[in-house]
């Protein structure tokens, strides 16, 4: 009789461990990467990058070493995308992490991030990314260097809502504020130093998708789930402009926005369509539609970047008009970011990073592995 294998050493249970281990990296979802600051007085090297990710950990990547993994991968082993282990990571979140941004430069830069569980978490970058092993928060050489926690409200009785997530958040170095988007419908602002809230911007009906920081007019920028944008004035705390309809029966929320360098311009995703304002004037100049929901929004100078919930980055022109539409490894993206030289990240389902280069080459794609 033909024997196929031997079972003589078959262990169950790690056989059922490896499969829903490689469910759970097929199923994660990239919300946001972020470029690491460039180091001044050298030409500007996109070399590391983080990516935050649905299981709640922040991955810190570098480039040089993903393109040299890339140019060695063999698919002959039945993988379609390389797996690639992170040179950090950082189980930052109980729940998903939906943002992480960079606030200041250089060797004080602070690596910031925010998630399902209502916590902003901040740890010092360079710290970070030269620790020599993987960090879990349970360990001391983990711990935030900043910790903000989203103020729960008090119903009847003393009770205290939920913790309230928080989808994103925007910083301003200059005037030491974090600020974030929460899922009560308001938008905070925190100072770095004392860790306490400085302002509320209260007047949304739903959940915030994204906040902005336009800090040339002292101003923050919000979209919701209610349908519109709103431009808050950071002294006062009150809105100033209200931007598109309030009739929550339309189902198009905002859920992504950018402003360009001159804080001038401003692109908002509304269900399968872009807004283009221009602030100063107060007037919507043009909206280009778009066959998917938007998820991500950005500028490149004079031109627009999208992606949504296809395999496609889009880059517009002021006008309106396609110029290129590039095919990406997730089939829904979340997330795209570039890097001063011209390279883009774009992440999204199923844990995949896409990194594509100025000229629309892909440099490379993978899967990053978790803790």
């Amino acid at each position: 009789m033909k024997m196929y294998g031997d079972a003589t050493n078959w262990n169950e249970d790690e056989y059922r461990e490896a499969i829903l281990k490689e469910r759970e990296i097929q199923t994660r979802t990239v919300f946001r990467t972020a470029w690491a600051p460039p180091v001044p007085a050298r030409i500007p090297n996109p070399d590391a990058f983080v990516v935050a990710s649905s299981d709640g950990t922040l991955a810190f990547h570098s480039l040089n070493s993903l393109v040299s993994q890339s140019a060695s991968f063999g698919y002959s082993k039945g993988q379609d995308v390389m797996v690639a282990e992170p040179e950090r990571v950082v189980r930052a979140h109980d729940g998903p992490a939906y943002d992480v941004k960079f606030y200041g430069e250089d060797e004080d830069a602070l690596l910031l991030s925010c998630g399902d569980d209502g916590r902003v978490r901040g740890w010092r970058w360079k710290e970070f990314a030269e620790s020599e092993a993987s960090l879990h928060l349970e360990e001391n050489h983990a711990k935030p260097l900043i910790e903000l926690t989203n103020p729960q409200h008090k119903g009847p009785w003393g009770a205290l809502s939920p913790m309230p997530e928080i989808n994103a958040i925007s910083v301003d170095p200059q005037s030491g504020s974090v600020f974030t988007a929460a899922g009560d419908s308001c938008a905070y602002c925190w100072d770095v130093e004392s860790g306490k809230i400085k302002m509320t911007f209260k007047g949304h009906s739903d959940y915030l998708h994204t906040v902005v920081s336009r800090s040339s007019a002292s101003q923050i920028l919000t979209g919701s789930e209610d349908g519109t944008a709103r431009i808050w004035d950071c002294k006062t705390g009150k809105c100033i402009r209200v931007i598109g309809s309030q009739d929550k029966k339309s189902g198009l929320r905002i859920s992504s926005m950018a402003l360009d360098g001159s804080e001038s311009w401003l692109v908002c995703g509304q269900g399968k369509s872009l807004a283009l304002w221009n602030l100063p004037a107060s007037e919507c100049v043009s909206t280009i539609s778009i066959p998917a929901h938007v998820q991500d929004v950005m500028f490149d100078e004079k031109q627009i970047l999208t992606v949504g919930a296809e395999p496609l980055l889009r880059r517009f022109d002021l006008n309106g008009a396609l110029l290129s539409q590039i095919h990406c490894a997730p089939c829904s993206v979340f997330s795209i970011s570039m890097h001063p030289a011209g390279v883009v990240a774009v992440g999204g389902y199923g844990g995949l990073v896409d990194v594509i280069c100025q000229f629309g080459s892909h440099l490379c794609t993978f899967r990053s592995s978790s803790l």
